[in-house]
């Protein structure tokens, strides 16, 4: 399911500076088509103003780059990113964290081409780069609304995790084994548990990103 490449320019033409230094370290944004405008905003604002430089990452599916646009929240799309680094080929323990942008982006990161049978395995690479990145002592991962998705692809990356979600994929989180935070009516804002910084929506994404350089900087 790759994406199409349109014309487009990169993170650094868009945003129109040289890439930053990364004293306090790097972190991986995965990402795909289908991204939410606002947080790719903050995020490339937010980590590098703070010392953490930010890479995007994906599947390429065997080309050297692909442009990713974001959802069309105000009837058109705001933000387009052209991604360089193959998820595949990366190390987690590489980076300082890893977070997983929100909206649909990420159950597009789950795709895999084929499917073995019932019960098999997501062999997905963003899938695969997650197991990995989990399985590093005190490496961050931090998702966002919509972004728990990928992490629904395996049973045994959720299975008795406290975390927060959008509302509607609550019943894949649940199913995926998970313990949904409840507050005022709906889901939490924000939900820490261990390595694992989940956040409600793009609403709260200061509050998230706060808490995640907070998180990293505790574990250095």
């Amino acid at each position: 399911m790759p994406s199409s490449t349109r014309a487009s320019c990169s993170a650094r033409s868009a945003w129109g500076r040289e890439p930053v230094p990364a004293p306090k370290g790097r972190i991986a944004v995965l990402i795909e088509e289908h991204f939410d405008p606002s947080e790719f905003r903050d995020f490339n604002a937010f980590f590098p103003e703070r010392g953490h430089a930010v890479d995007f990452v994906s599947h390429l599916w065997g080309q050297p780059s692909l442009t990713f646009g974001s959802n069309p929240d105000n009837g058109y799309v705001e933000e387009h990113v052209t991604v360089t680094l193959e998820v595949a080929r990366l190390d987690p323990a590489d980076y300082a964290g890893v977070v997983l942008i929100g909206a649909y982006a990420m159950d597009r990161l789950r795709y895999q081409a084929e499917v073995p049978g019932p019960g098999s395995r997501n062999k997905a690479p963003a899938v695969e780069f997650l197991r990995a990145a989990m399985a590093v002592p005190g490496l961050k991962v931090g998702t966002i609304c919509h972004s728990l998705w990928l992490l629904c692809a395996d049973r045994a990356l959720l299975a008795g995790r406290r975390v927060t979600c959008a509302h509607n994929i609550v019943c894949d989180v649940e199913n995926a084994g998970a313990e949904i935070v409840y507050a005022d009516g709906g889901t939490a804002d924000l939900v820490v548990d261990g390595d694992l910084i989940t956040a409600k929506h793009p609403q709260v994404t200061r509050e998230f990103m706060t808490a995640f350089v907070r998180e990293i900087e505790a574990a250095g």
